[in-house]
C-alpha cells in the first residue's frame, strides 16, 4: 500500500506517523506539507468573501477580518489535530457549499451567533454518529448519483453567486427577462471586465494543471486591479489596511444557543441543522475515501487506517468551526495535491497546519483582493465541484430528473437546503412509481418523509400558531 520502500523506523517520530512504513521521508511530508498550504490558502480569503458582509435576521454582520483570521485559525488546529489523532494527510478547512448554505440560507432565519451554534450543534450529532458507526451506514444508504448531483448543485449555485457579486448577472424589472448580462445586456464596469479576465487567467491555470492555481489566479487579478487603481484611483478596487497584524479574534466563542423562538420555528431550526448534517458528512467521507485511496491508504472497500477516529475528528472540526464563526471545517480535496508530492502521513497535516497559523497574522492582506477578483474564484470552484457530473450515468431518466432538480432548483432558488431537498423528494418519489421500491434504503424515505415537511413548514407553523 506504500508507495515507496519502507525502511526501519529511526525515530519516534517516524514510528509516531508511520512515515517509513509508509513508504515516505520526513523530508517528503514536509514538502507535501507546504504544498498542500499553497493549494489551500486560498480559502483565509474566500470563506471571509462568502460569510462576511451578509445581513443575518438582526441586520447584523461578521467583518472581512475578523472571518479571515479565525479561518486561519480554526484550520490550523484542525489540521494539526488531525494529522496528531489519525497520522493521515488529509488537511482541514472551512467548507465550501457548507460555508455559503450558512450565509445564503440559514442567516435568513436566525442570528449570526445562532447560525454557528446550529453548526455547532451538527458537529456534535456527526461526532454522535460517526462514534457509533451510524454515520458510515447513512452514507451507504444515499445512492452515489444523489450525492454527486448535491455536489454538482452547490458548485453551480457557489458559481451563480460570484456572477451575481461580479454584476456579471443582474436583476432586471417585469416584464424584462428577470437576469441579464451585466448593464443593459453588456459589460460596462470595470470591476465586471477585471471578474471576466480573472476568470479565464484561472481558468487557464487550472486546465494547465499549475499547483496552486487558485491562489495565482487571486493575486494575477489583484495586480492587474492594481495597475487599475494606479492609473484611475476612483474606480476604488481596493480595501487594503496592511500586510501584517495581530489577528482579530472577536469572533471566537460568538455563539448563542438560546433560540428566539418567537421569530423561528422550531420544525425549521430541525431541518437547517439536518441539512447542514446532511450536506456536512456526506461530502466529507467522500472526500476522505478518495484521498485515501490516491494516498494508497484505501482497501478494496474505501476503508482506510483510522477511518472511525477520522470520522470522529471530522465532525469535531464541525464544531470549531461554529465556535469560531468559520463555518464547519472538513477535509480538503486540495490535500491531493500534498499527496501528489509524495505525503502520506499526518506530519505533512502538521506542517500545512503550522503554516496555516502563521498565515493567520497575514489576513490583513486579504484587503488587497477586489470584490470582482474573488468572485472569479466562486466561479472557478463551483465549475471545479460541477465536474463531478461525469461520474454520473444519465441514461435513465429515473436518475436524470432527479439530478436535474437538485442542481436546478438550488441556484433558482437561491437555497441549498431547497435543491437538496427537492432532489431526495423526486428521487424517492420517481424511483417509487417506475417500480424500483425495493431498491430504495428505509432511511431514503425517512428523510424525503422529512423534506417534504420542511417544504411545507409555511403551512404547517401557521396550523400549529
Amino acid at each position: 500500500m506504500a508507495t515507496g520502500t519502507p525502511t526501519e523506523a529511526k525515530s519516534g517520530l517516524d514510528r509516531f506517523f508511520h512515515i517509513s512504513e509508509r513508504g515516505s521521508t520526513v523530508g517528503t511530508e514536509i514538502r507535501g506539507g507546504v504544498v498542500t498550504f499553497v493549494t489551500m490558502a486560498y480559502i483565509v480569503i474566500l470563506n471571509p468573501i462568502i460569510l462576511s458582509g451578509k445581513p443575518d435576521v438582526a441586520g447584523n454582520e461578521l467583518t472581512f477580518e475578523a472571518v479571515g483570521a479565525a479561518t486561519a485559525l480554526t484550520a490550523g488546529v484542525m489540521t494539526i489535530l488531525f494529522g496528531l489523532v489519525t497520522r493521515l494527510p488529509f488537511a482541514f478547512a472551512a467548507g465550501l457549499g457548507i460555508n455559503a448554505f450558512v450565509a445564503f440560507s440559514v442567516v435568513g432565519h436566525v442570528t449570526w451567533p445562532e447560525a454557528m451554534a446550529l453548526v455547532a450543534i451538527n458537529g456534535v450529532l456527526i461526532v454522535l454518529l460517526a462514534a457509533t458507526g451510524l454515520r458510515k451506514m447513512i452514507f451507504d444508504a444515499v445512492p452515489m448519483q444523489l450525492k454527486i448531483a448535491i455536489t454538482v448543485a452547490i458548485g453551480f449555485f457557489i458559481a451563480f453567486i460570484g456572477f451575481v457579486n461580479a454584476g456579471f448577472s443582474t436583476s432586471t424589472t417585469l416584464p424584462s427577462p428577470p437576469v441579464e448580462l451585466g448593464q443593459g445586456g453588456s459589460i460596462a464596469s470595470i470591476s465586471t471586465l477585471l471578474f471576466v479576465i480573472t476568470v479565464l487567467i484561472t481558468g487557464a491555470l487550472v486546465a494547465l494543471k499549475v499547483k496552486g492555481a487558485l491562489l495565482l489566479g487571486l493575486v494575477a487579478g489583484s495586480v492587474i486591479a492594481g495597475i487599475i487603481n494606479l492609473i484611475n484611483p476612483q474606480e476604488g478596487l481596493f480595501n487594503f489596511t496592511g500586510f501584517v497584524g495581530l489577528p482579530d479574534l472577536s469572533l471566537i466563542g460568538a455563539v448563542d444557543f438560546s433560540f428566539d423562538f418567537t421569530k423561528v420555528s422550531l420544525i425549521a431550526i430541525v431541518m437547517l441543522v439536518f441539512t447542514l448534517l446532511f450536506s456536512n458528512f456526506f461530502d466529507a467521507m467522500g472526500t476522505m475515501t478518495g484521498l485515501a485511496t490516491e494516498a494508497g491508504l484505501a482497501d478494496k472497500k474505501g476503508d482506510f487506517p483510522s477511518i472511525k477516529s477520522a470520522l470522529v475528528v471530522e465532525g469535531v472540526g464541525a464544531i470549531a468551526g461554529g465556535l469560531t464563526s468559520t463555518s464547519s471545517n472538513t477535509v480538503f480535496v486540495e490535500s491531493s495535491s500534498g499527496i501528489g508530492e509524495g505525503a502520506r502521513t499526518g506530519l505533512a497535516n502538521v506542517v500545512t497546519g503550522a503554516l496555516f497559523i502563521v498565515a493567520m497574522f497575514f489576513t490583513p492582506i486579504t484587503g488587497l483582493v477586489p470584490g470582482s477578483v474573488a468572485a472569479a474564484a466562486l466561479v472557478i470552484v463551483g465549475a471545479m465541484m460541477m465536474g463531478q457530473i461525469k461520474n454520473i450515468d444519465l441514461s435513465d431518466f429515473a436518475v436524470l430528473l432527479p439530478v436535474f432538480v437538485t442542481v436546478a432548483t438550488m441556484p433558482l432558488t437561491y437555497s441549498i437546503a431547497n435543491g437538496i431537498g427537492a432532489g431526495f423528494v423526486t428521487w424517492v418519489v420517481v424511483q417509487a412509481l417506475a417500480g424500483k421500491a425495493k431498491t430504495l434504503h428505509p432511511l431514503m424515505w425517512i428523510v424525503a418523509a422529512g423534506f417534504v415537511i420542511f417544504f411545507a413548514r409555511g403551512p404547517i407553523e401557521a396550523l400549529f400558531a
